[in-house]
């Protein structure tokens, strides 16, 4: 059905029907009976637009010509446009009224008093109908715009939420790239340090200059994504798959650094996944930072269980001591995003995290996590 038709048959049709009820009541001979009940049908056309108007202009015809359709109707429009319950009170009297009296007004009596109570509730229920039928109405066209505006707020909602799980993920991509990719890139380029320092083949030492000058631009690319990335969210749970404590050998075995590995942690203790991911982070942290900064020190990495206030907990310490001055210091930018880091993740799991100087020139990072995280 064409649009034009559908919004026409609700105007259209209600007209069709006071019209022929004006003719069924007052029959095809003209008169003010049938002229004032084909004015109040005709007036339904503009029932919307002046609901009021076309209202009082219908009340002659019930009361003249009898008819029910056209005053009914325009009374369920002002009670479906208008919500002054006074107004629709006023309106349901007239046409009960309108009803209930005759034509001419001398001609009323109440010598039957059955028959008059007959018509007086006959009245009473011609005019409430409309009303409590407009009333229904407009209160479901009300729910229904509700329900529309709580669906809305609903996709916004859902909308809001999938710009923060983006800006999450973002987050924690960030986490991951600063703690795998510059740990490893700076372990290239300390490699390719030695060998341009021990070859002596010109052609060796000049591809080797040129990984540690790629990995140097690596890193300040990666410290640049980063920073991008971080801005985007906070951190909640980490990707997968996930280091934990047993890949700590592996991880100080291909640091090309001079490690003492301390483990104090029971085998057979039950930790949190988030709780070994971050120990294991913290201790990778470290020993970037300390082949950036403090090249040839001598590294101590502890991790024990630990007791404090009778709760059971984890301590990692990674301690290095100060650079040896015979071994040059490698050029790798810093983003300044890893400690930072390691302190947020450590305060996620209701931890602690210090980083601080030590009196012999070196550098120590002491972090502890709850048992459970």
């Amino acid at each position: 059905m064409p649009a034009a038709v559908r919004r026409a048959v609700p105007v259209v049709v209600p007209v069709l029907l006071a019209v022929v009820d004006a003719l069924l009541v007052n029959g095809p001979g003209f008169g003010l009976d049938l002229a004032v009940s084909l004015i109040a049908a005709l007036a339904l056309l503009w029932r919307r637009r002046f609901p009021l108007t076309v209202y009082a202009a219908t009340l002659p015809g019930i009361y003249i010509g009898y008819i029910w359709f056209a005053p009914m109707i325009a009374l369920y429009t002002v009670a479906t446009r208008r919500t002054d319950r006074r107004l629709l009170a006023a309106g349901a009297v007239l046409l009960a009224a309108a009803h209930f009296l005759p034509y001419p007004i001398s001609a009323f009596s109440l010598a039957d008093r059955r028959e008059s109570g007959l018509q007086l509730v006959d009245a009473c229920v011609t005019a409430a109908t409309p009303v409590a039928l407009g009333l229904l109405t407009r209160t479901r066209r009300e729910l229904a715009a509700r329900l529309d505006e709580l669906t809305r707020s609903r996709a916004r909602e859902d909308r809001l939420l999938a710009e923060q799980v983006l800006a999450t993920e973002r987050a924690r991509l960030a986490r991951e790239m600063h703690d795998v990719v510059a740990h490893q890139v700076s372990l290239i380029s300390l490699q390719a340090g030695a060998v341009q320092i021990s070859t002596a083949d010109d052609q060796a030492r000049d591809g080797a200059r040129r990984i540690r000058e790629l990995s140097v631009r690596t890193l300040e690319e990666l410290r640049h994504m980063v920073g991008i990335l971080r801005a985007a969210g906070a951190d909640t749970e980490e990707l997968t798959p996930q280091p934990s404590l047993a890949d700590l050998p592996r991880l100080i075995e291909m640091s090309a650094l001079d490690v003492t590995y301390e483990s104090a942690c029971d085998p057979a203790a039950e930790r949190s996944e988030a709780v070994e991911r971050a120990a294991f982070r913290t201790v990778q942290e470290a020993l970037t930072n300390a082949r950036k900064h403090a090249p040839g020190a001598r590294v101590r990495v502890r991790v024990a269980e630990t007791a404090a206030g009778g709760a059971a907990g984890l301590l990692v310490e990674v301690r290095n001591g100060p650079p040896d001055a015979a071994v040059p210091v490698p050029d790798l930018p810093g983003g300044g995003h890893g400690l930072v880091g390691l302190r947020e993740r450590a305060q996620s799991l209701g931890g602690t995290l210090e980083a601080h100087g030590t009196g012999d020139g070196g550098f120590v990072v002491r972090a502890g996590f709850p048992r459970e995280g």
